[in-house]
């Protein structure tokens, strides 16, 4: 059985030519988007849709079934959570650390693009770039680089020239958590009180103890009690 990743292309009067398959999951709460990406996408002889998500738990079943390339993600993926993307990049990241993760997102927020990166993304890219970039990206990610549009560039070479004022600074969602968490609730009962999934409060968890440069639950509350975030 021939190899999917595999395609001849067989040009009039030309012998056939063996490309290198890119395999995408897309992964966007948009129906409509989902099926323009596809169709623009797969019009490039050497990139092939080969699953679509819509929400987190659903992206992860698929990815896990596909082993794709490169996912496609957008960070909203509900209307309750801006950061459901974050946590399932880094859920991704940690399970498939070979598979390229590519934000197409609309966010061009200074502190989202660092945080991606953070959660395992090798590339972030706005909504507004013309198909060549995005092209560009994909190919770029599966070929294990990063790929970054100038805007998002520019905001990850502040951060790391330590320029970024959002830097260590904890977002209102993680507060809430942070408190929550000094309450002694789980994951799964945090995630309740804030309609989120338990896997988007332990990606947040794991955000407030970076950034308090602590490795326990207990030691963050503390650390966040002693300088008067809690």
């Amino acid at each position: 059985m021939p190899d999917e990743r595999l395609r001849t292309l067989s040009p009039p009067g030309a012998p056939g030519v063996r490309v290198d398959m890119v395999r995408l999951v897309l992964v966007d709460d948009h129906a409509m988007l989902r099926e323009g990406l596809r169709s623009v996408l797969e019009r490039e002889p050497d990139l092939r849709v080969v699953g679509e998500a819509s929400a987190l738990e659903e992206a992860v079943r698929v990815v896990d079934y596909e082993r794709p390339d490169v996912v496609l993600l957008d960070l909203k993926l509900s209307a309750r959570s801006d950061y459901e993307g974050l946590a399932l990049c880094a859920a991704l990241s940690r399970a498939h650390p070979s598979i390229g993760l590519l934000v197409l997102t609309t966010f061009l927020d200074e502190h989202l693009v660092v945080e991606a990166v953070h959660a395992g993304a090798r590339g972030y890219v706005v909504k507004d770039v013309d198909t060549t970039e995005l092209v560009r990206a994909i190919r770029a990610v599966a070929g294990g680089d990063s790929a970054f549009d100038a805007r998002s560039a520019a905001a990850v070479v502040r951060t790391l020239n330590g320029q970024s004022a959002h830097r260590e600074r904890l977002t209102d969602r993680e507060l809430d958590v942070l408190r929550l968490l000094a309450g002694g609730l789980s994951n799964k009962d945090i995630g309740v009180r804030l309609f989120i999934s338990a896997t988007t409060v332990k990606f947040h968890v794991s955000n407030i103890m970076r950034k308090l440069a602590v490795s326990r639950r207990a030691e963050a509350v503390y650390a966040a009690s002693k300088s008067g975030l809690i």
